[in-house]
């Protein structure tokens, strides 16, 4: 981020120290006022917005832990560094507590400071452009839809959100954990909260502990990590399966004693946080072969919620693709264009193994990369790629009548499986889910229609079926 513009506030009762960051800060790029006080600081940030402010803990009068109270207290938005020449661990400790971004140590470091500054005012930038996408978006905190799949869904986290009890939410990729889990937040006591996301999948598992825990460095230098930011709210960790064995322990002890230590930490942080943790890996079968610990597993299980998948809820596709037309409108420009009705026919037949998001990567290219004012059933089929449209069986007629009653009966049974393993993109597990069978038997009733699987149809494709 270009330093060039960017207001800096130091606020110090040493004349040297002021004069000193203001030189090398200026050299940078930086604009910089300095305070000897914090009663002039007050006044001087009432009349200019500054970007990021240095503020001594130790002064005569008012001591800046104090005006960092107050500052937050009123909503404060700029990122703080505490300085000290007379710092703890306590210290720095009780100043992140209070919201400051870090705490540097005097003597200063002319580098550390600079990197310390860079930082600050880089998650600064950040934050503000996420809570400005989220408004822009119109961000969906709710499970959307009204089929009776997601309609039983929102009920049950509506019955858990008010007790505090950690939850586990299992799906496949796709079918909005993220958004459920922001809806339970919003509901819960917690609300006034943090809600913090850790992505475990996207971190290398050497870095979890300090993504997780945060970490301290020489200097007083301190690092928060997502339970801490998250102190008073809700974390939600995706994809727990991946963290490392030593990071679900520390996960436990932590969230059972209710403190934490940083990483090269020597003094226990105290945290209250709910988490909310998302899988779509059978953690069962990963503790049974020693990928993931069984007690954690039992703190998650106590509240396992499953996720609907997008097959099981199609009847929402017409409410998601206004969202998503509605979404793309707001943050891009992107006009609307009609859905024909049998272009939502499609959709609605279409298996979906890619869920939720996939349906809004389809809406999005629509939206972009086609033209016209509708959207129809041959152009869907195109981006899709179908060689023929997915339809349910057609009515009964006179000609099914013919023959005995065995042979209507696996007229039918054909009909009916190969519809739902096209649905379901010829996966086993979620067809014999919605059949009501049990996979060997049906495995067995495709042998004896003769159905041939889809490894047996196109060659190259990687599908388990036992």
């Amino acid at each position: 981020m270009e330093p060039l513009g960017l207001k800096i506030l130091v606020v110090d009762d040493e004349p040297d120290i002021c004069t000193t960051l203001a030189e090398i800060l200026a050299d940078e790029g930086y604009r910089v006022q300095s305070a000897a006080s914090t009663e002039v600081a007050e006044v001087m940030m009432r009349e200019t917005a500054f970007d990021l402010l240095l503020l001594d803990i130790w002064m005569p009068g008012e001591d800046g832990l104090s005006f960092l109270r107050r500052l937050t207290g009123h909503g404060l938005e700029q990122p703080v560094v505490m300085m000290s020449g007379h710092g703890t661990i306590e210290t720095a400790v009780q100043a992140t507590k209070l919201g400051a971004y870090d705490f540097i140590e005097k003597p200063l470091s002319l580098d550390k400071t600079l990197l310390t500054v860079a930082h600050a005012l880089e998650a600064s930038r950040l934050q503000r452009e996420n809570r400005q996408l989220r408004e822009q978006a119109g961000l969906v905190e709710r499970p959307s839809g009204e089929s009776p799949a997601i309609r039983q869904f929102r009920e049950q986290l509506g019955r858990i959100a008010s007790v505090d009890s950690w939850v586990l939410l299992l799906g496949e990729p796709g079918t909005g954990k993220e958004v459920a889990a922001r809806y339970l937040h919003s509901q819960s006591r917690r609300s006034a909260g943090p809600f913090v996301d850790l992505r475990a999948a996207a971190i290398a598992r050497p870095n979890v502990a300090i993504e997780l825990f945060g970490a301290e460095q020489g200097g007083g230098s301190i690092l928060r990590g997502r339970l801490e930011m998250a102190h008073g709210g809700t974390l939600f960790i995706d994809e727990i399966g991946d963290m490392d064995l030593e990071s679900q322990a520390r996960l436990v002890s932590a969230l059972q004693e209710r403190r934490i230590m940083r990483v090269g930490g020597a003094v226990p942080v105290p945290v209250d946080v709910r988490v909310i943790a998302g899988s779509a890996q059978d953690l069962q079968q990963a503790v049974a072969g020693g990928q993931f610990r069984q007690d954690l597993f039992y703190r998650l299980n106590a509240l396992p919620l499953r996720v609907p998948t997008l097959s099981h809820r199609s009847s929402d596709i017409p409410v998601l693709v206004e969202e998503f037309m509605a979404f793309y409108g707001r943050r891009d420009g992107l006009p609307r264009r009609l859905f024909q009705p049998e272009a939502l026919e499609v959709l609605r037949h279409y298996p979906w193994p890619g869920n939720i998001r996939e349906l809004q990567n389809l809406v999005e290219r629509l939206l972009i990369l086609e033209e016209g004012p509708e959207v129809t059933a041959e152009e869907i089929e195109g981006v899709l790629g179908l060689n023929q449209r997915l339809a349910p069986p057609g009515p009964v007629t006179g000609e099914d009548f013919g023959g005995t009653l065995k042979r209507a009966r696996e007229r039918f049974e054909r009909a009916f499986l190969e519809y739902h393993l096209a649905r379901n993109d010829w996966n086993i597990a979620r067809t014999a889910e919605v059949a009501g069978l049990e996979r060997t038997h049906l495995y067995r009733k495709l042998k004896s229609l003769n159905i041939a699987l889809r490894s047996e149809r196109r060659a190259g494709d990687d599908v388990e079926y036992s």
